[in-house]
């Protein structure tokens, strides 16, 4: 048996039903997973929609295990692992069709698993695997930027967890300018500690702000929140034959035959479709993962963990989704240790 936490319908966060302490059967690792001691985790907006209802989830009533940030160590290993051994530390996002890290013990196919970095804790790790993953694929997957591509990209809410990642990946790997979008003094300070050269107001029109750095617009667009609002500003301050990302469902529907005059291309990540569909090239997730902690072991990107709250369980992760779903929250929320 182990300790975990779960929910058995969706309920608002301030219920006191919507996460409960449990005890569960621990799981058995399938042959290539590895079954991990969970250490520690992070709270992202996907944990706090399925838990209220969206996303791919169980009827009511069935008990759920969510949580796809989880940093800790390989207890066990399935018996066609290649890449790891008991001992090892490692940090993950997982699948959102698996059973989740509110758990002391998570099973996690070996090929989406990265070496935890040796040079930060538990903690700090596991505010970084499911963005690092997320703005890792949108960046170099999706737009295909390397080194050597010139012009800017515009981070449309640059303080949440994948925009604090992002900002740190492009500055570090690549050439772009970096703008990133903010609205609050604490936030911007932050876009700025992550990388950004440019932070501008997204509570203003975008489009004029981004001309005054960029004439001639933006190349690259990581549109991270209410791409929706801001869709036609978006456009306008964009470059021709340019690029988007999106990785919500917009609330509502964009007119994308908008983006024809200029022909800009437009990209849908989601970092769990490798996982979920066993794409040949799944092992990609835990190669950039370790790539991420040598870039954290030599000092060039930092854990984007803002706030602590302590022990994992039902009490702390209702006020850890509670911060999650305020929107208001700069870089990642973590909980350490059961």
């Amino acid at each position: 048996m182990m300790k975990a936490v779960s929910f058995y319908k969706p309920l608002p966060i301030d219920d006191p039903e919507s996460f409960v302490d449990v005890s569960v059967d621990a799981p058995k690792p399938r042959p290539h997973d590895l079954l991990v001691e969970v250490r520690a985790i992070s709270v992202n907006p996907v944990d706090t929609k399925i838990r209220a209802g969206g996303g791919p989830g169980r009827p009511d009533g069935q008990l759920q295990i969510l949580g796809w940030d989880a940093a800790g160590i390989v207890k066990e290993v399935g018996n066609a692992v290649t890449l790891f051994q008991p001992g090892d530390e490692v940090y993950y996002a997982g699948s959102v069709d698996r059973a989740g890290s509110y758990a002391e013990l998570q099973c996690v196919d070996e090929r989406i698993v990265g070496r935890k970095p040796r040079t930060i804790g538990f903690a700090e790790t596991a505010a970084l695997p499911l963005t690092t993953i997320t703005a890792w694929e949108m960046l170099f997957d999706r737009l295909r930027v390397d080194n050597s591509t010139q012009g800017a990209l515009l981070i449309l809410g640059g303080a949440g967890g994948v925009g604090s990642i992002a900002t740190q990946l492009a500055r570090q790997l690549t050439r772009l300018k970096i703008i990133a979008t903010a609205s609050r003094p604490e936030s911007v300070q932050w876009c700025e500690r992550m990388g950004a050269q440019h932070v501008i107001d997204h509570r203003l029109p975008l489009a004029d702000q981004i001309k005054e750095i960029m004439p001639g617009g933006v190349n690259h667009v990581l549109a991270l929140t209410k791409v929706e609002d801001h869709f036609d500003q978006l456009i306008e301050g964009m470059a021709p034959q340019s690029a988007m990302v999106l990785i919500e469902n917009p609330a509502r529907p964009l007119d994308i035959a908008k983006l024809k005059p200029k022909s800009i291309s437009l990209h849908w990540e989601f970092m769990f479709t490798r996982s979920r569909y066993e794409t040949p090239d799944m092992g990609d997730q835990g190669r950039l993962l370790s790539e991420v902690a040598a870039q954290v072991d030599a000092g060039r990107i930092v854990s984007t963990m803002q706030t602590n709250l302590g022990a994992i369980n039902a009490a702390n992760l209702r006020q850890a989704h509670a911060l999650v779903e305020s929107g208001k929250t700069m870089g990642k929320v973590v909980l350490d240790g059961f």
